[in-house]
Order: C-alpha cells, then structure tokens, then sequence
C-alpha cells in the first residue's frame, strides 16, 4: 500500500511539475530534475527497491524508439559527417577524458570505473536542446545536426558503457579485443534492428485495427532489444535502427485513427518514463549521499566541478577544430553561411551538451555488486557526479541557451512554422485541383463543389496569413468557428445531463469535435492571429510520425 501511495504522489507531482515547464516556457527535464532533487530532502520517503538491470531494458527502448522514429532519415543522411564526428568520435572523447579526470582527483577509483562514468556523462540529450530551439528561427542544419547526434550518441556511449561495465566485473580489458567486438556487437545490432522492422512492417499491413496496431507497435522497441541482447549484440543500436526504418515508411502505412491514438500514446509514456527516472534519482540522492560522508563536502564540490568542466570543455575542444577542417566536416557546417554566423552556430553547437534521461539511466542501472558479491567500486560516487553534471548542465546550460543564441544573432529564413504554413498551402492547393478532376470524372457541375472548394480556398488563406495579422474577415471567419463548434459542444453536454442521449453516443461525437477544433488555427488572447503549435517536446504533443 506504501508503494502504491508513492507511486502516486511521484505521478501527481510529475503531472505538477510539467504543467509549471508548460506554462513558464522552459525545457520539462530541468522541472523534472529539480523535483527530483526536492523528493530527496523529504524526510521518511519509503526507500524504492529496483533491479538496475530493469532500468536500461524498461526506459531505454521507447525513448530511443521515438527518437529514431521522428528523425528525418533525408536530413540524417545529408549531415552524416558532422554527426558522426559528434556522436562517436566526440563520444569517445569525453569518455576518456572525463574518465582521466575522476582518475586524477581520486586516485583510488580504478581506471575501468573512471571510464564507466566517462561513457555515462559522455551522451548529450537534445531534448532540452530542441525545446528551445523548436521555439526560436534557428537554422535547420543546427537543429538536424543536434537530433541526429542525440540519436547515435546515445547508442555509442551506451555501448561503450557495457564495455566498461565488462571490464568492471570481469578485472581484464584488451583495447584490440574490445575494438573487434564493439564493431561486431554494433553491425549485429543494427541487422536485428532493420530485420525486425521490415518484419513489423509485413505484420502491420494485415492488422486492420488501431487498437490492434498501437499495441503491436508498442512492442516493437522491446522486441529489438531483447532479441539483440539475447544473441550478444547491441540493444541499443537495434532499437535505433528499427525505429529509424519503420519511420521512413509510417506514413505510408498507418493509419489516421492509428496515428492519431499512437503519437498521444507515445508522447504520454516517454514523459511518464522521464519522470520516473528523474524521481528515482531524487529518492536515491539521501542513501548516495550518506554512503559518501569520507569525503568531505569540499572535495565533492571540487571533483563535481572538475568532472563538469572537462565534460563541458572537450565539447568546445572537438567542435571547433573539426569544422574548419574541410576534409572531414560535411558541408552542412561550411556552407554558405557568412564567417560570423558560422562562428555563432559553433557556439550553440558546442554549448548544447546538456545530459540527461539516458545519463540518468545508465548510472541508475550500475550493478549494485561484482560477480563475487563485493559492492560495485564507487557505484553512489559514480551516481552523484552524474546528478552533479546534468544538474549543471542541464539547469545551466539550459536555461542560457536562448540568451546565447539571441546574443549571437543566429537566425535563418527556415522555421518549421514557415514550413508547415508553405505546405499547408500546397496540400489545400492539391485538394482543389483533386475536386476539380473528379467533377469532370463524374460529369458533375461546378456549382456543386463551390462550398466545398470554398473551404480548402479559405484554408489557403488562411494558411498565409497564419503567424501575423488577420484581415478582418479572417479572423471574424476563425472566431465563427470556434463559437460554433464551442455551441455544439455545449448543447452535447446538455443532452447528455439530460439524460436524453447515451454516454456512447455523447463520447463519439466529443470526439469528432475535438478533431474538428484541432484543425482551426489557434486563438490567441486577442483574436486578430493565429499560430502554428510548434514541433512537440517529448512529453507534449505535437506532428510528427508515429508508429
């Protein structure tokens, strides 16, 4: 009962804590994390009994899933270069130096151990970093180039984090052996990964049912990681690649309905996921801290603020040398932008490494002990330098983003908002000529489409003038709409407490409402504009493929 109280409150008080990023307009982990954070000074919380194994295999496989599902696999490969450099080549870097430095301030702690919070901290998470940019008029290239390395960094640090792990439990590790093997366990992984992918694909096309189809999907990630790790080759890389397939040909087969269901259903369990993890950290946090009462606050303070900066720091090292080496960087971070704004777009390259979820993860899922039964070496110092890096990061980093890129003046004639009003535009254009090639098709007057045609002529309209002003009878036409569909709404709700319908009846057509709603441009407090939602966070909803 204890545990179902707690549980509770951690959903309540996650539920809290995304409504304050909401309405305040920043990144949902750092509200995470500072609730996690307050649950650890609550006295008298019930201690949460887990199997770390658990962690990576239950919040690792959906998170990478989405990801790799809404990557754009066009853009992906026209940065490949520049994220590849970023993803594993950076990713290394960090591992050894961050693990270089715990060596040099604790000389005790063994070098595989060093190493394994090298490859914890070593991944960047993008979703703190895409929040803010999503929001600004940022250049794509910046945006493509993040999510991308979001995407293979996690899987590289995670592998080279099994590694280290490895070399941890069994005391022996031989670069050349660990080299043949990384390669090996990397290219099986993502084998499993395209072959389970095609496969779910075959399957989708006969399901027929949206119910049916949201279920099978929700598999998907977990059937990729088990199915690699149990032949010994990377989980990680297989869900990626699977989720990285199977997007490029959602849109193709899934259906509306299934879309609609599925990208809510996602959004709702990657935020759930995050949440629990940030919240487990902050229940952790008083036993971690209490295990490392030798070492005085002082040089905690010190070895954390090391541990950062060299995290921080070899980002800035790599980034910059890389892009001015013409042979290596891809053309998208040597186009042609002036010198000025290429240097500006380096620095928010370089200052976009916030850690987070996967970081979490990993320091979460470190054996509690050793094959012979002795505790895992420095396991809560490893725990509490990775808090005190995301902490850092996270909040620091995060929250001067914005500032940073104003200040730089980095800004571009692409926004996702200029690109959905363009499209919208076409799609409304397409439609027109579609009615007009029917109505010769089926011999039909004109005059009979004119209130249909006169609607996608309005959503033209409409679509043109979204993100500024209205004219007058734009804006007094989304107004009707919105009355109109807000009076049906009400009469339904009438009835229904009139008991003259039934509740099947009242949820059916809620829903064709809401849909309904969802396709009108947004009011804002003055009602003169209207607005495009921009891409979703994980967590909120947003378009995007989803399946």
């Amino acid at each position: 009962m204890a545990l179902l109280e707690l549980l509770l409150v951690l959903l309540l008080t996650a539920v809290a804590l995304g409504w304050v990023a909401r309405h305040f307009k920043f990144p949902y982990p750092i509200a995470l994390l500072a609730g996690g954070m307050v649950l650890g000074l609550v006295p008298n919380l019930p201690a949460v009994a887990f199997d770390p194994q658990l962690i990576l295999v239950v919040v690792l496989p959906p998170i990478l899933y989405q990801a790799a599902l809404l990557t754009s696999w066009t853009d992906f490969k026209a940065s490949i270069r520049p994220i590849g450099l970023l993803a594993i080549g950076l990713v290394a870097a960090t591992t050894l130096a961050v693990g270089a430095a715990l060596k040099w301030m604790v000389p005790d702690v063994p070098w595989a151990v060093a190493f394994v919070l090298g490859a914890i901290v070593s991944p960047p998470d993008a979703v703190a970093a895409t929040a803010i940019l999503s929001r600004l008029n940022i250049p794509r290239r910046i945006v493509t180039i993040l999510e991308g390395e979001s995407l293979v960094n996690d899987a590289s640090g995670l592998v080279l984090y099994k590694f280290a792990v490895a070399a941890v439990l069994t005391g022996t590790f031989s670069l050349g052996h660990a080299t043949v093997q990384f390669i090996n366990v990397s290219l099986g992984g993502i084998v499993v990964g395209v072959v389970l992918a095609y496969a779910y694909i075959a399957i989708h096309k006969r399901l027929g049912d949206p119910f049916i189809e949201v279920l099978t999907v929700l598999t998907i990630p977990y059937a990729a990681y088990l199915a690699a790790e149990a032949i010994h080759v990377s989980g990680v890389l297989a869900v990626v690649a699977a989720g990285l397939v199977r997007g490029r040909y959602a849109p193709e087969i899934v259906s509306a309905e299934m879309r609609i269901m599925a990208r809510s259903v996602w959004n709702m369990l990657v935020f759930l996921l995050n949440s629990v993890v940030f919240m487990l950290i902050g229940l952790q946090l008083p036993a971690v801290l209490d295990s490392l009462v030798s070492y005085p606050s002082t040089q905690l303070a010190a070895i954390g603020a090391v541990v950062t900066l060299v995290a921080v720091g070899v980002r800035f090292a790599w980034v910059y040398p890389a892009a001015w080496l013409p042979r290596v960087v891809s053309g998208s971070l040597r186009d042609e932008a002036q010198p000025g704004s290429r240097k500006g777009e380096l620095a928010i390259i370089s200052w976009c490494g916030m850690r987070g979820i996967v970081s979490l993860a990993a320091a979460l899922a470190l054996p509690l002990t050793l094959a012979d039964g002795t505790p895992f070496p420095h396991r809560d110092l490893i725990i509490f330098l990775t808090f005190v890096v995301i902490l850092a990061t996270l909040v620091g980093q995060g929250l001067t983003l914005a500032p940073l890129i104003r200040w730089f003046k980095v800004g571009s004639t692409w926004s996702l908002r200029d690109e959905q009003i363009r499209v919208r535009a076409a799609m409304s254009a397409a439609a027109l000529a579609a009615i007009d090639t029917q109505l010769a098709l089926e011999g039909a007057p004109q005059e009979w489409a004119r209130h249909l045609k006169a609607e996608f002529e309005e959503r033209i309209a409409l679509a043109a003038a979204e993100g500024g002003p209205l004219t007058p009878r734009l804006a007094l036409d989304n107004r009707l709409r919105h009355a109109a569909i807000q009076a049906e709404r009400d009469e339904l709700l009438r009835l229904w407490r009139g008991n003259e319908i039934g509740d099947e009846v009242m949820h059916h057509l809620m829903e064709a409402l809401d849909y309904e709603q969802a396709r009108l441009p947004a009011l804002d407090a003055h009602a003169d504009t209207v607005s495009v939602p921009a891409a979703a966070t994980p967590g909120e909803p947003g378009p995007g493929r989803s399946g």
